[in-house]
């Protein structure tokens, strides 16, 4: 089939693989070829592909029904407890959960949130920050080559240099809400420090700003903690959720204290609404995935793959390696060489990505379950491609 003829292109060069069965950290192809996915569909299958704990779930579901009604107008079992489930990981420090289909919706979501909350108009993100592709998300992310030919977008929207404490001095009164990743994802793993995020919180709250956190990239373990935002000890008002959430299915959320989110029940009712968000079988995966993670205790050697990679990704060519867990982005010297080493790492079997918008550093975000010989393996793998190349 030429795939190409039906479907519309998000570039003029995508990978074009034909991927046809997945287990595990592996895929394979069309021919049988075995590849070792270390991208987790950029974030997505942070337990492996085709967990047997969350098929299970998945049948369990549709043996019972899958879409019935429009979010939030039935009572869905699977909803609830997955709900229930993210508050007691979270600490309690929300209180409810508004499911979207993605996570560019779930800041969507977010951001209509702090405008009725606050009654203010304007918006604060983040140089280097990537929210989404959505018009609201796309306003507040920070690459302005992504944007041009999309104008006009939102309007009342600045930005700030990512960790420089001096830019916050640019959140004021009418301001609603500064939206921010607690490590910077499309930027090429950017981690703030924690003087940084505390500082961000102190002014957001003496301006009566809401700060909202996306861990669209960061949450469900990937950084070795729930939630990345738990490293540093600072509590968002507006948590958003995507990729992993869904354990491999389509699912988004924001979530809040109980009295921003009853804002939304009324003036005007309805105030926010989307017909598939919470889909029961993305939300029995999801609760599955974390149940997975908690039985198989997979955040207790995150941080242990995620060191293992640093110390075998020695080469001269990569120029910095940063990390936080098993969110990791490799420099290299150039984009040129980025590309290649990307390419011809994928034509060995080792799934490895870019970035949209940091082209010099190729991205590594594995599944939690990946093992101490695969790491090596894949490791081996992408040095003896760089050492072809040069």
């Amino acid at each position: 089939m030429n795939f190409s003829e039906y479907l519309a292109k998000t570039g003029k060069y995508p990978v074009d693989l034909a991927a046809v069965k997945a287990n595990g950290c592996y895929f394979f192809d069309a021919e049988g070829k075995k590849y070792i996915d270390l991208i987790s569909g950029i974030g997505v299958s942070y337990i492996g592909h085709n967990h047997s704990h969350v098929i299970s779930a998945v049948k369990d579901q549709i043996d019972h029904h899958m879409h019935l009604m429009v979010y939030g107008e039935f009572h869905h079992p699977t909803q609830a407890a997955l709900a229930k489930k993210i508050i007691e990981i979270s600490n309690h420090a929300f209180e409810q959960v508004f499911f979207t289909n993605s996570g560019t919706e779930a800041n969507e979501g977010a951001l209509k949130l702090a405008k009725r909350a606050t009654g203010r108009p304007n918006l604060i993100g983040c140089l280097g920050a990537y929210h989404g592709s959505t018009h609201g998300s796309l306003s507040v992310s920070g690459n302005e080559s992504r944007k041009t030919n999309f104008r006009p977008l939102l309007p009342g929207v600045s930005f700030i240099r990512y960790n420089q404490e001096e830019d916050l001095s640019i959140i004021h009164e009418q301001t609603a809400a500064v939206i921010i990743e607690p490590i910077q994802g499309d930027a090429g793993v950017r981690i703030p420090t924690k003087r940084y995020l505390t500082a961000l919180r102190k002014r957001c709250d003496e301006m009566g700003t809401l700060l909202i956190m996306d861990e669209i990239q960061t949450g469900f373990g990937r950084t070795g903690k729930w939630f990345a935002h738990q490293h540093f000890e600072v509590i968002p008002d507006i948590l958003t959720l995507g990729k992993s959430l869904g354990g491999g299915l389509p699912l988004g959320a924001f979530v809040a204290k109980r009295d921003l989110m009853e804002l939304l029940t009324e003036n005007p009712p309805l105030g926010h609404i989307t017909t598939f968000g919470g889909n029961p079988v993305s939300c029995a995966a999801g609760l599955a995935s974390i149940q997975v993670v908690e039985t198989e205790h997979l955040l207790d050697t995150v941080e242990e793959k995620g060191a293992q990679f640093e110390r075998l990704l020695v080469h001269p060519a990569i120029k910095e390696i940063r990390r936080k867990g098993l969110m990791i982005a490799v420099e290299l010297e150039s984009a040129e060489m980025t590309e290649r080493v990307v390419l011809n790492s994928i034509q060995s079997g080792v799934l490895i990505y870019w970035f949209l918008s940091t082209k010099n550093c190729f991205r590594i975000a594995p599944p939690l379950t990946i093992t101490s010989d695969q790491i090596s393996s894949s490791c081996n793998a992408i040095l003896t491609v760089i050492d072809n190349i040069l």
